[in-house]
């Protein structure tokens, strides 16, 4: 039997590579176990609370306790498994046929990847259409008007939300066919980036 002792530093990945992300895809779906809905709320957390300050300690809200209220996932994936979560929306229905998405978010490493923000909306749009949306609004952060419009949104007012200037945005349905399974979503290839 050879026996060989391995240098442990010459394996180590080196702390550049290590800082930075890195998968060969994502999954974009339905929250549907307990650990994608906790990682969820911590990046709604981090994002909302830590980051922009908009909230003190946590932006939870009589929304989340809704029954129509899905909290929707992007997830890093390790062998073709959801791994981590890195983006995250909710979406709700406020009355019959008319569905309301907020709460946008990315973590910081993962912004680059343009796809996960589209691939969230995207979900959030088309699960909606399929369970009877009518109409699909947003309160969108002014920097972000430009990706919305892209993705066949419109502007129909601004309002001060939490001290900060948001775009009442419409989603125009003809643009996302109703989709009939989010709890198994769709995957997006991992080389997406902006």
């Amino acid at each position: 039997m050879l026996n060989v002792l391995l240098d442990a530093t010459a394996w180590s990945v080196p702390p550049a590579v290590a800082t930075r992300p890195s998968t060969s895809a994502f999954r974009i779906q339905w929250a549907s176990i307990p650990w994608m809905q906790r990682e969820a709320l911590a990046l709604r957390r981090q994002v909302f609370c830590e980051e922009q300050r908009l909230f003190d300690r946590d932006d939870l809200d009589a929304i989340d306790a809704l029954p129509s209220t899905r909290l929707l996932v992007a997830c890093s994936t390790l062998a073709g498994l959801p791994d981590e979560v890195v983006g995250t929306v909710r979406i709700h229905e406020a009355e019959p046929g008319l569905w309301w998405g907020s709460r946008l978010a990315v973590s910081a490493p993962w912004r680059r990847h343009a796809a996960l923000g589209t691939g969230l909306i995207r979900l959030a749009v088309s699960s909606a259409h399929a369970r009877g949306c009518r109409e699909f609004l947003a309160h969108v952060q002014l920097q972000n008007v430009p990706l919305f419009e892209r993705l066949h949104w419109h502007q129909e007012d601004t309002v001060t939300l939490q001290g900060m200037p948001h775009a009442l945005m419409r989603a125009d349905l003809r643009h996302y066919p109703p989709c009939w399974n989010p709890e198994g979503g769709f995957v997006l290839g991992g080389g997406a980036s902006s």
